[in-house]
C-alpha cells in the first residue's frame, strides 16, 4: 500500500477517478411535452370556430321529409297548390285533392268571402279547378285584396289582425273594383256597351 501511494503524485487523482461529461441519451434527452387535448365533453370549453362547423340556413328544403310532410297538410288549397308547384321535390308529395279543395271553398262561405260562381265546379284537377273565377279569387287573395275587406277581417294571408301590404290610392280603387265587380257583372256591362251606343247612334 505504502509503495503504491508513493508512486502517486501528491495532490493528483488517477484518470479514472476524473468524472466525464456524460453524453445526452434519448432517456435523458430534453423532450417536448405534447398538448393537452380538449376535452370536448366539457361544456365549459368551447371549440374553435371552423368553416366546416358553421350553422347553415334553414329553409324548408333542409328539414327532415317527416315535417315537410307535416306542415304541407297544414296549408290551405292556395298555399298548398304554390307549394306543390315550386318544384318536382315537393310535387310528388304535396297533397291538392278534392278534399283540401272543399275545405278552402267552405272556410271562405264561413268568412263570409266570395266563391266560385260558375255553374259547374270541377273538383277532379287542379287544372279544371282553377278556371274560371277560382283564378280570379286566387290572384286577389295572393295581392291582399281581400284583406280587411270588412272590419274585423285581418290579413287572411299572415293571419294578423292588421294587412301590412295595403296599396296606395291607386291599389286602392283597383281592390274596390276587383271585390265588387265578378265576371258575369263585366260580361253584362260588355253587353250593354253596343246598346248604349247604338243608343247614342240613334240620339244623335
Amino acid at each position: 500500500m505504502t509503495s503504491l501511494f508513493r508512486q502517486l503524485p501528491f495532490g493528483k487523482i488517477p484518470g479514472s477517478a476524473i468524472p466525464r461529461p456524460v453524453a445526452p441519451t434519448p432517456s435523458t434527452a430534453t423532450t417536448t411535452t405534447p398538448p393537452t387535448p380538449i376535452d370536448t365533453d366539457d361544456p365549459t370549453t368551447e371549440p374553435e370556430p371552423t368553416t366546416t362547423g358553421r350553422r347553415r340556413s334553414l329553409s324548408l328544403l333542409t328539414l327532415p321529409p317527416e315535417i315537410q310532410l307535416m306542415i304541407s297538410q297544414q296549408l290551405i288549397y292556395p298555399d298548398a297548390l304554390s307549394l306543390k308547384h315550386t318544384n318536382r321535390y315537393f310535387y310528388r308529395f304535396v297533397d291538392t285533392g278534392v278534399k283540401l279543395k272543399i275545405d278552402w271553398l267552405i272556410k271562405r262561405r264561413r268568412l263570409h268571402l266570395e266563391c266560385p260562381n260558375n255553374q259547374r265546379c270541377d273538383l277532379g284537377s287542379d287544372l279544371r279547378f282553377c278556371r274560371g273565377s277560382v283564378r280570379l279569387l286566387m290572384e286577389r287573395r295572393r295581392e291582399h285584396m281581400e284583406c280587411e275587406s270588412r272590419p274585423g277581417l285581418g290579413c287572411l294571408i299572415y293571419g294578423t289582425s292588421t294587412c301590412t301590404h295595403r296599396r296606395k290610392l291607386s291599389m286602392r280603387l283597383r281592390r274596390w273594383l276587383g271585390i265588387r265587380f265578378t265576371i258575369e257583372i263585366w260580361r253584362v256591362l260588355l253587353a250593354l256597351v253596343p246598346i248604349v251606343v247604338a243608343w247614342l247612334c240613334l240620339a244623335g
